[in-house]
C-alpha cells in the first residue's frame, strides 16, 4: 500500500505544479519543475481594501507596483572624506556609460538620486541584480558595485530602510542603541552619523548593535566593520529583554539611558513583495497576530532604555496597522503621557508618506472580522489581544496624533512599503518611577582589566528611573502580551519574558582584556611611532590572556567604560578595531607592532613620527607594485626615507589644490621600509578602491585575473594526479579571502599586496613593469604566506 501511494503522488505531482503556475510552461525561466509563484493573494487584497489604507482611486497603482521587481538602489558611504570622489567617479565614468545603452531590447534608464536623501548620496535605477551579473555591457559597474561594497564605501541598501536611520537626527555624541540590528545596514547609517566630524577620531557617542540571532551577529559584525569604527558594539541578546548597562559616572554606577534607539521589530514584510516573492503564497493575517505581541514587548523594553529626551523610531517593513500603529497606540496608552509622536512632517522632503490610521479592524486568518475586543469570542482571545484594536475615547484617540506616522506605499516612489513612527520620551515611563539610592564608590581596579571578571550587579543606582520592569508588576501589566505571545514562543520566534534572566548561547567568544597602563608592551610602540601624550593607551585591549598579544585592538573611552561594567550580563560578540599586529620581524628594529590598515585613521591623529608625505604617482606605485625598489620613487621620497630606520611606516598623500585633475581627498597608507625597497599593507579591496579614484584602469587587470584563474582550473583537471593536492591550494586561498571578506582587510604580515597586484600593474602603461621572474617569485609568496595565515 504504501508503494502504491507513493506511486500515485509521483503521478499527481507535475499536473499539480502546472495547475499551481496557471497552466503549463515556464514563462519566468525558472527552470523545469520550479513552477513560477502567481502574485495573487485574495485575502491579502480583501483584507487591505477593507483597512483603506490606499488612498481612492489608488488601488490599482498600488497593486500594479507591488507585482513590479524592486529598484536596484545603493548609498553612498556618507562620512568618508573621499565619498565625494566616489560620487564623482559614480556619475562622470559608469553611469555616463549608461546611456543609450540596451539590454534584452530593453532601454537602461540613467539612475537617479533619491529626492529626499541628503547630499545625493543614494541613488536608485531599474537594473536588476540579474542583469547587473549577466550583461557583459554593465559587467565593470558591477565589479564596481562589489568592490566597493566590500570596502564599505558602498551600500546596496533598499530605498525605505535607509529612513528610520535619518528621522533618528544622531549627533556624534548620542549614545546609540540598534535593537534588532542585523543584517546591519542601518547600523551602518548610524555609524557614519557618529563620524560626522573627521578630524574627531574617537566621537563620545557609540552604538550597541544588538541581535537576537547569534548567526546573523556575525553577519551584523562584518556589515560594521567594514566603516572601522571604534564606537561599535555587537551583543547578542533578546531584543524584548536587552539587560540594563551600568556605567562608571565620576566614581559612581549609573543606569546607560540611550539618546536614540533604533527599534526596527521583525515583522510580517508584505511591504517587501516585491523582492520576497514567497510573501506572495505565504501571507496570512495570521502571521501579524503572532507578531503584535512580540513587537509591542521589543517597544516596551525600548522606551524604558531611553533618556528623557531622548529619541526612538520604531519601524517595520509591513503594511498592516495591527504591526504598526496597534503597537505605538498601546505604547502611548500605557506610557500615560510620558511618551509622544515627534512630527516630523517638515523632515526629509521630497519623501512622498501616507498619515498614520485612527481606524482599523482585526481580522483572523479564516477572514472573520472584529471590529472590538467585546466582539472576540472566548476560543479565539488567545489569539487576538485588546491591544490590537484602536482606541474608542475620541479625546484620547486625538492626544496621540496618530496622524504623526508615516507610511510609505509602493507606488508613490517605486519603493517597497514601510511604516515608522518617531517617539519622544518626556518623562519616566510611569512603572519606573523610583526614589534616587545612595550613591555607591566602584572598588579600584589593577593590574590587566579582563571584561569577563567585573561583577555588573554591584554597587547601586543613581537615577530616578530604573529600566527593568519589576517582577510583581511585570506579571500584572504584561501578562497580556505574553499569553498573546504563547504561539510564538513554541516556535521559537521571541525569547523570554524581561523577566527572566537571558540564558547564553552560540560561540563562546574570546575574552577583552584591555592593556594595564603599566604594560611593559606599550613602550617600544610608544616611543617607535613618537604617539602623542594625549594618546588614550588605556583604550587598547586584546583577545587573549595566554602566550604572546598578537594583534592590538582599540575601543573609545566610552565603549571601554561599557565593557568594563557590564560583562556578567552582556554577551559581546564583537568591538574595537585592530591598530597594531605582532610582526616577528620588527623587533630586531625596535617595535614588534606594525600598524594595520584598518585602524590607521583612528591612529594617523596621534602618530607624530614614521609619517612619509608622498605624491599620486608615488601612491600608484605602490598600489600597483610587489615590493618595488626606493630608486622607483620621486627623489622627495627617496630623501625622506633615506635617514629613517627599517620598519612600519606611515605614507600619507595630500591632495594639490592648484591640480584639480588630480585625486582631491587624503589618503593615508601603512607601509613597511625595508633595505632598499618601500610596500603598502593595504587590503585588495581597498587597493582598487583608491586606485579607481585615481583614474587607474582595473577591471581588465580584474577580467584577466578571473581568467588566469580558470585556466589554472582546467590544467588541474587536466592532471588527474596532482587534483588533490590542486584543491587544496585553492580551498586554503579561498578560506584566505572568505576570512578577508569577514575581517575586511586581514592583512598578511609578511605579504601585503596579493598576487592580483600583478596583473593591475601590467595594465599600467605610464609604470615600469617588474620581471616575470619577480612576478612569479613574489605570487609565490604571496599564496604561500596567505596559507599560513588563513586561522590568523
Amino acid at each position: 500500500m504504501g508503494r502504491r501511494a507513493r506511486d500515485r503522488r509521483r503521478q499527481q505531482q507535475p499536473q499539480q505544479r502546472q495547475e499551481r503556475s496557471g497552466g503549463g510552461g515556464d514563462p519566468a525561466g525558472w527552470g523545469s519543475g520550479y513552477p513560477e509563484i502567481v502574485k495573487e493573494n485574495a485575502l491579502f487584497e480583501r483584507y487591505y481594501r477593507e483597512q483603506r489604507i490606499v488612498p481612492d482611486g489608488e488601488w490599482d497603482a498600488f497593486m500594479a507596483a507591488l507585482r513590479e521587481p524592486l529598484p536596484a538602489t545603493l548609498r553612498i558611504t556618507g562620512y568618508r572624506s573621499h565619498a565625494r570622489e566616489i560620487l564623482h567617479c559614480l556619475r562622470e565614468k559608469y553611469f555616463g556609460e549608461l546611456q543609450h545603452l540596451e539590454v534584452d531590447g530593453q532601454k537602461v534608464e540613467m539612475p537617479q538620486p533619491l529626492s529626499w536623501y541628503p547630499e545625493e548620496l543614494a541613488w536608485h535605477t531599474n537594473l536588476s541584480r540579474k542583469i547587473l551579473r549577466k550583461s557583459p555591457q554593465l559587467e565593470r559597474f558591477h565589479q564596481f558595485l562589489v568592490s566597493e561594497t566590500e570596502c564599505g564605501n558602498i551600500s546596496r541598501q533598499e530605498a525605505v530602510s535607509m529612513i528610520p536611520p535619518l528621522l533618528l537626527n544622531v549627533d556624534p555624541h548620542h549614545k546609540i542603541l540598534d535593537m534588532c540590528a542585523a543584517p546591519g545596514s542601518k547600523t551602518a547609517q548610524l555609524i557614519e552619523m557618529l563620524h560626522a566630524d573627521m578630524n574627531d577620531p574617537f566621537p563620545k557617542g557609540f552604538v550597541i548593535a544588538n541581535d537576537v540571532d547569534n548567526k546573523r551577529c556575525y553577519l551584523l559584525v562584518h556589515q560594521a566593520k567594514r566603516l572601522n569604527s571604534p564606537c561599535i558594539m555587537v551583543v547578542n541578546h533578546d531584543a524584548s529583554s536587552i539587560p540594563n548597562l551600568q556605567i562608571d559616572v565620576d566614581g559612581r554606577k549609573e543606569i546607560l539611558f540611550y539618546d536614540r534607539i533604533l527599534c526596527d521589530v521583525p515583522c510580517s514584510g508584505d511591504g517587501t513583495m516585491r523582492k520576497n516573492i514567497d510573501v506572495w503564497k505565504k501571507w496570512t493575517t495570521q502571521n501579524s497576530l503572532q507578531l503584535h505581541g512580540l513587537q509591542l514587548r521589543i517597544a516596551t523594553r525600548g522606551v524604558e532604555q531611553l533618556a528623557e529626551g531622548g529619541r526612538m523610531v520604531y519601524s517595520t517593513c509591513s503594511l498592516n496597522p495591527i504591526e504598526n500603529e496597534a503597537v505605538i497606540a498601546s505604547l502611548l496608552e500605557k506610557s500615560q503621557g510620558a511618551l509622544e509622536l515627534a512630527d516630523v512632517s517638515s523632515e526629509l522632503p521630497g519623501l512622498k508618506r501616507m498619515p498614520g490610521m485612527t481606524k482599523w479592524k482585526v481580522m483572523l486568518k479564516d477572514g472573520q472580522w472584529f471590529e472590538d475586543w467585546k466582539d472576540v469570542p472566548s476560543n479565539r482571545q488567545t489569539q487576538i489581544r485588546p491591544t490590537m484594536f484602536p482606541i474608542k475615547e475620541e479625546e484620547k484617540l486625538k492626544a496621540m496624533n496618530l496622524e504623526r506616522c508615516l507610511r510609505i506605499l509602493p507606488h508613490h516612489q517605486n519603493t517597497g512599503g514601510f511604516f515608522v513612527a518617531v517617539l519622544i520620551k518626556k518623562s519616566p515611563m510611569p512603572w519606573n518611577k523610583r526614589q534616587p539610592k545612595v550613591h555607591q564608590k566602584l572598588p579600584e581596579r589593577t593590574g590587566d582589566t579582563e571584561v569577563t571578571a567585573t561583577n555588573a550587579d554591584g554597587g547601586s543606582e543613581d537615577t530616578t528611573e530604573e529600566p527593568t520592569l519589576a517582577e510583581n508588576e511585570e506579571s500584572k501589566k504584561m501578562q497580556e502580551l505574553q499569553n498573546s505571545d504563547t504561539e510564538q514562543s513554541k516556535k521559537g520566534v521571541c525569547g523570554p519574558p524581561p523577566s527572566k534572566k537571558m540564558k547564553l548561547f552560540g560561540f563562546k567568544e574570546d575574552p577583552f582584556v584591555f592593556l594595564p597602563e603599566d604594560d611593559p608592551l606599550f613602550l617600544p610602540i610608544q616611543k617607535f611611532y613618537a604617539l602623542d601624550p594625549s594618546f588614550p593607551k588605556m583604550n587598547l585591549l586584546t583577545r587573549t590572556q595566554e602566550g604572546k598579544k598578537r594583534q592590538l585592538y582599540m575601543v573609545s573611552k566610552e565603549l571601554r567604560n561599557v565593557l568594563l561594567n557590564n560583562s556578567e550580563k552582556m554577551k559581546v560578540i564583537n568591538t574595537g578595531i585592530k591598530v597594531w599586529s605582532r610582526n616577528s620581524d620588527g623587533e630586531q628594529f625596535g617595535c614588534a607592532f606594525r600598524l594595520a590598515q584598518e585602524g590607521i585613521y583612528t591612529l594617523y591623529p596621534f602618530i607624530h613620527a614614521r609619517i612619509i608625505n608622498v605624491c599620486i604617482e608615488d601612491v600608484k606605485i605602490l598600489l600597483t607594485q610587489e615590493n618595488p625598489f626606493l630608486s622607483k620613487f620621486s627623489s622627495e621620497t627617496q630623501k625622506k626615507v633615506k635617514d629613517m630606520a627599517m620598519g612600519s611606516i606611515v605614507l600619507k598623500y595630500e591632495p594639490d589644490p592648484e591640480k584639480p585633475d588630480e585625486l582631491q581627498c587624503p589618503i593615508v597608507l601603512c607601509g613597511w621600509q625595508g633595505k632598499t625597497s618601500l610596500r603598502a599593507f593595504v587590503p585588495k579591496n581597498e587597493r582598487l578602491h583608491y586606485l579607481r579614484m585615481m583614474g587607474v584602469e582595473v577591471f581588465k587587470a580584474k577580467r584577466k585575473e578571473e581568467e588566469s584563474k580558470s585556466k589554472a582550473e582546467e590544467e588541474v583537471q587536466c592532471r588527474p594526479a596532482q587534483t588533490e593536492e590542486g584543491m587544496e591550494v585553492e580551498d586554503k586561498e579561498h578560506g584566505v579571502v572568505t576570512k578577508m571578506e569577514a575581517e575586511i582587510g586581514e592583512e598578511s604580515s609578511h605579504s601585503p599586496v596579493e598576487s592580483s597586484a600583478m596583473e593591475v600593474e601590467n595594465k599600467i602603461e605610464d609604470l615600469d613593469q617588474l620581471s616575470k621572474t619577480t612576478n612569479s617569485h613574489v605570487s609565490q609568496e604571496s599564496k604561500d604566506t596567505d596559507t599560513k595565515n588563513v586561522k590568523d
